[in-house]
């Protein structure tokens, strides 16, 4: 797909989207309010406060229902995805988790594709259920089989695009268009694998979209939080909810993930073009079973990649012959990327889910949700090209 400004968000809105003209003080950075009360003048202001009258927008009675460094913030993450409103949260899982339990109820039904973040299934398949909220979960980017699971009490579709560990991108604009049709329902996408920068699922019809900013919005792996954006009624429904809840953003780690968006722009440009060259490098290797990445022609959501996304991302899945014991070797082997959780940031992190994010499942119940016990997933960062590609190389030969 071509790069259409209209459509993407680049390194200009990265790092200038949603910033004032003018600060306090006249400062060029965003200032750390770390205040957790705010104070009155009189009670005449107060009350004007609680009525609704205060002239000030952005005042606030308590650091739980705003902060400005925090406000600032979702402005910006709203502007990068063409919203009307933006909310954040404590973590990636918060967002997710507040935005659910604002949308259904004891009697709903839930649905969500097979492929996806594991807390967010734990979620939906348990605690949810523990409350008297239905589920079903029907095969990835299949919106054949979403329209069949839809009921009359279905209020919430979940997807994520693309997926991890298997990087799904779902049709978005068909996948709102069957959902719309239905009524009463809403979709929630969960766009951290994407960015801004590569997809804007909002423009294809999807109700609310939400990012885990631990990921590629702070880009640094050392910051936890959250982003959900989307019309304005339904945002200020999560905002309501994350006053009762408690799971707000720290404005220290909202500054962190401020200052990691300036950058979002390049990283996920190079990120790109690294996951890219490497998902080619590794399907053309004798070594390696299969690769799982949406711009690879070979991946069964190439199509909808091509529509609707700016580049692939930064995530490359990969199985590797031999079985898990192979492919444990091969994640030993290489020397750039560490052995960690999570993804998105400028260092390379690779694992095998079976062994970190599924540990306390069996063959069995790995096989019933999708997981090879030798699928890699790689989380590409921003190191040369030619190193990476060089350092797989090595490694596959010496697991070999």
């Amino acid at each position: 797909m071509k790069d259409d400004p209209k459509t993407f968000a680049n390194s200009t809105s990265s790092v200038h989207a949603g910033i004032p003209a003018t600060r306090p003080h006249h400062a060029l950075a965003l200032s750390i309010d770390a205040t957790a009360t705010y104070t009155f003048a009189n009670t005449a202001e107060l009350e004007r406060y609680m009525r609704g009258e205060d002239p000030d927008p952005d005042r606030e009675e308590y650091g739980r229902y705003g902060n400005p460094t925090v406000c600032e913030l979702e402005r910006r993450v709203a502007e990068l995805e063409r919203a009307e409103d933006g909310v954040a949260f404590s973590s990636g899982m918060a967002a997710i988790a507040t935005a659910v339990l604002s949308l259904v109820k004891a009697g709903d039904h839930v649905v969500l594709f097979q492929d996806g973040y594991r807390r967010t299934r734990q979620l939906v398949t348990q605690t949810l259920a523990r409350f008297g909220v239905e589920h079903s979960i029907v095969p990835s980017g299949d919106l054949g089989a979403l329209s069949v699971a839809l009921r009359d009490n279905t209020r919430l579709v979940i997807a994520e695009s693309p997926t991890n560990p298997h990087v799904f991108c779902v049709d978005l604009a068909e996948l709102a268009g069957i959902v719309k049709a239905r009524g009463r329902i809403r979709t929630l996408v969960d766009s951290t694998l994407a960015t801004p920068v590569n997809c804007r699922p909002l423009e294809f019809g999807v109700d609310l979209v939400v990012h885990s900013a631990t990921k590629s919005l702070a880009g640094h792996n050392d910051v936890l939080g959250g982003v959900v954006v989307g019309p304005q009624h339904l945002v200020s429904l999560l905002r309501d909810a994350r006053g009762v809840l408690g799971s707000v953003l720290d404005p220290h780690a909202a500054f962190l993930i401020a200052r990691g968006l300036k950058t979002l722009g390049v990283r996920t440009e190079r990120q790109n073009e690294n996951a890219l060259a490497i998902a080619r490098a590794l399907e053309a290797h004798p070594r390696i079973e299969r690769v799982f990445y949406p711009l690879l022609e070979s991946h069964p959501s190439y199509a909808a990649a091509r529509a609707q996304m700016r580049g692939g991302g930064f995530m490359v899945s990969f199985i590797v012959k031999g079985g898990r014991a192979a492919a444990s070797r091969v994640v030993d082997a290489v020397k750039i990327p560490k052995i960690a959780a999570s993804m998105g940031g400028v260092e390379s992190l690779i694992e095998q889910p079976a062994i970190m994010s599924y540990s306390e499942l069996s063959a069995e119940q790995l096989a019933k949700i999708g997981i090879n016990p030798a699928l890699v997933r790689l989380s590409v960062g921003i190191e040369d090209t030619a190193d990476l590609l060089q350092d797989f190389a090595q490694a596959l030969d010496v697991a070999g």
